[in-house]
């Protein structure tokens, strides 16, 4: 019997039998276009589908009206020509055995007034929203009837565009949790007061969709187990909401999860990052179970079958949601029934997905949301070809995992004894070890692959030529970039004292130029080790590369240590005065001058390519380092040949090109080397 057995029973949820209990809840991974569910939406879903797990939910935030804002790029249902588009959503993941649910939702205030038609937002009272700064008009008698009747609408177009059922968002504060919250509530008529007042709305919702879909038609809540809110709705509470809407035959199914939208620090809590140990808020989700008859599914941090398992096999919940799991990994369940659970690339935390701008964006795996082009499953090429790899960072380990996984014959050269790269220094800030999972998973990977691992290896042109390559990957990745003020060679780098190359001081200035994860969690690192710090850049707010989700455990670990934050200056000299340093810093709107001594100065000005070895392979190179651009981005394998005494390919990609980031430097890597 396997620890995993209770993932893969199924479930009847009505007349739909689920073929496990694995699924994935509605999130916006801002793949809309033009608010609508098109190619890119559905294939990233049918992957799933063909990856095994059970349910998956589309369309997070869908909005049912044209006033309700579309503050993700979310998709809009409040047209009928949405459609076209549920109908072949609905039909890929069909086509490979999983069933698929849309949600929906009013958003009530949670947006902007500026956006779409700039139309009046709506809510129970005239209250603020903080996340989105702005204000809501307390609704009247016809925006009641109008929103019942949207809520309708939308959910019929979902039934007749083929789907399995629907999931009513009643949580982070959109319009109708925004009734149910005490905390934004003030309302003194038959919508607010008393918790049945509360509830009306919802129910009054809840009762125009099923007279509108029928009793056939599945259709679940997403509710708060707990707004973990001061003022809001506790967990005494919500049970009881919960009840209320579980025992009103209304509903099929109960989604729990917790906390609230209004702030950055209740948005992470809503979908936690590496910061928070596994399945954090399970309880909340136990306790609604053990007060209902319906079904009750559950996200929150649940990265690890082992976690799953345990969810479902001591009852707590009846499907267990791995949402972002699956952005990591797509074939979850399927790799659990071949046996292959080890070669699950395991969701580290990141929230790259959540905090990305430009589309939910996995850190460690560049094929989610692009599976049109970047293939999950890499198939083995035509021809067999000798591959060196050079250096063993996220995006050198990539190449190599996708040139074995070709058939090509792999050579991976690094210069250190540990593969990894600046990963390495990253998991050095106690609470991003996770990170170290990206590693650990690439390694074993090459490692069964059969990849030719070369450590304390570092490679130079004669060496790499004795190999007699088909093809050349510099992935040496970059440096620290040195500072250019005056005496900055006074100072270190960021990079040397995360590796422990440098001793930290006791009174240091961490000087960030670049806002990334570097700065703010090198004086982390400072603040853990009882130093007097301070952390200065010229930018408007320290980390201001940094995520949104990802800012919040940053700043408050910055906080719990007392670190100094200091935005807006620049540092533009530095100077020993006795056995110390001295700072000069510049404000950057005043020109003002202000001095800081102490005994050590950090810096993170991002890095330079190390690419010596590039400059001295390249005229040996039948593409002499060229991409062809155009072919990349069709899909098309590289066939620049600009020197007829060429021996061999040569390509150069993450850091080794400019810095970047490790996501980059795997997508460099397969966008590349699938083709090859």
């Amino acid at each position: 019997m396997s620890q995993y057995d209770a993932l893969l029973k199924p479930l009847r949820l009505k007349h739909l039998v689920l073929r496990n209990r694995i699924m994935s809840t509605a999130h916006a991974p801002r793949y809309a276009e033009d608010g609508m569910p098109a190619e890119r939406y559905q294939l990233y879903h049918e992957e799933k589908a063909k990856g095994g797990i059970a349910l998956t939910m589309f369309g997070g935030s869908s909005t049912v009206a044209v006033d309700s804002p579309l503050s993700f790029k979310q998709v809009d249902l409040s047209d009928d020509r949405v459609v076209p588009h549920i109908e072949k959503m609905a039909a890929g993941v069909h086509r490979h055995g999983a069933a698929v649910f849309c949600q929906m939702t009013h958003l009530g205030r949670r947006g902007s007034w500026e956006g779409r038609e700039w139309l009046p937002l709506i809510g129970p009272s005239s209250n603020r929203e903080i996340l989105h700064r702005s204000f809501a008009k307390e609704m009247e008698d016809w925006d009641f009837r109008r929103v019942i009747e949207n809520f309708a609408d939308a959910a019929e177009r979902c039934r007749k565009g083929g789907l399995d059922g629907i999931e009513i968002i009643a949580a982070a504060h959109h319009l109708i949790d925004s009734f149910l919250s005490p905390a934004i509530n003030q309302r003194t008529d038959r919508y607010g007061g008393s918790l049945e007042n509360r509830m009306r709305f919802g129910m009054e919702v809840l009762e125009a969709i099923r007279a509108r879909v029928g009793s056939d038609f599945i259709v679940g809540m997403r509710l708060a187990g707990d707004e973990l809110l001061e003022g809001g709705l506790d967990a005494a509470e919500c049970l009881k909401i919960a009840a209320g809407y579980a025992n009103s035959g209304l509903i099929d199914f109960l989604n729990i999860y917790q906390s609230h939208g209004d702030t950055f620090r209740g948005l992470v809590t809503l979908m936690p990052d590496m910061a928070f140990p596994p399945a954090p808020y399970l309880y909340l989700a136990s306790a609604v179970k053990g007060e209902v008859d319906i079904p009750i599914f559950h996200a929150s941090a649940i990265r690890d079958l082992a976690t799953a398992a345990r969810a479902i096999e001591e009852g707590h919940v009846d499907m267990v949601a791995m949402t972002r799991a699956h952005i990591a990994d797509p074939y979850i369940a399927r790799k659990l029934m071949e046996g292959r659970a080890d070669d699950i690339r395991q969701c580290v935390g990141a929230n790259m997905c959540v905090d990305s701008e430009n589309g939910a964006v996995c850190i460690q795996n560049a094929a989610t949301g692009r599976e049109k082009h970047i293939p999950h499953i890499v198939r083995k090429g035509v021809a067999r070809k000798r591959v060196v790899v050079i250096g063993g960072g996220p995006g050198g380990l990539e190449a190599a995992r996708v040139s074995a996984l070709r058939g090509h014959e792999v050579v991976l050269f690094e210069r250190s004894g540990r593969l990894g790269g600046q990963l390495n220094l990253a998991k050095n800030v106690a609470w991003r070890e996770g990170l170290s999972g990206i590693v650990r998973w690439l390694e074993m990977q090459i490692g069964k692959e059969g990849v030719d691992i070369r450590l304390n290896t570092g490679a130079t042109m004669q060496l790499v030529q004795a190999e007699a390559p088909d093809i050349v990957v510099i992935a040496t990745g970059g440096s620290a970039k040195p500072p250019g003020f005056e005496g900055g060679e006074l100072a270190i780098s960021a990079w040397s004292l995360l590796s422990g190359e440098s001793q930290a001081g006791t009174n240091v200035l961490v000087y960030d130029e670049i806002g990334s994860q570097v700065g703010v969690g090198c004086a982390d690192y400072l603040g853990t080790r009882k130093a007097l710090v301070e952390l200065v850049t010229p930018d408007r707010h320290v980390g201001e590369q940094v995520g949104s989700t990802a800012q919040v455990h940053h700043l408050k670990r910055l906080y719990q240590n007392d670190v100094v934050l200091t935005p807006n200056v620049r540092v533009i000299r530095a100077y020993k005065e006795g056995n110390g340093l001295v700072a000069v810093l510049r404000n950057e709107y005043t020109d003002s001058m202000e001095e800081r001594s102490v005994d050590q100065i950090v810096y993170d000005l991002g890095s330079q390519p190390v690419d010596d070895l590039y400059w001295s392979l390249r005229p040996d190179s039948v593409n002499l380092g060229e991409v062809d651009y155009d072919e990349l981005i069709a899909d098309h394998p590289q066939a620049v040949r600009r020197n007829p005494e060429g021996r061999f390919q040569l390509f150069r990609i993450g850091d080794a090109v400019h810095s970047r980031n490790a996501h980059a430097a795997m997508y460099d890597a397969v966008r590349l080397m699938k083709d090859l």
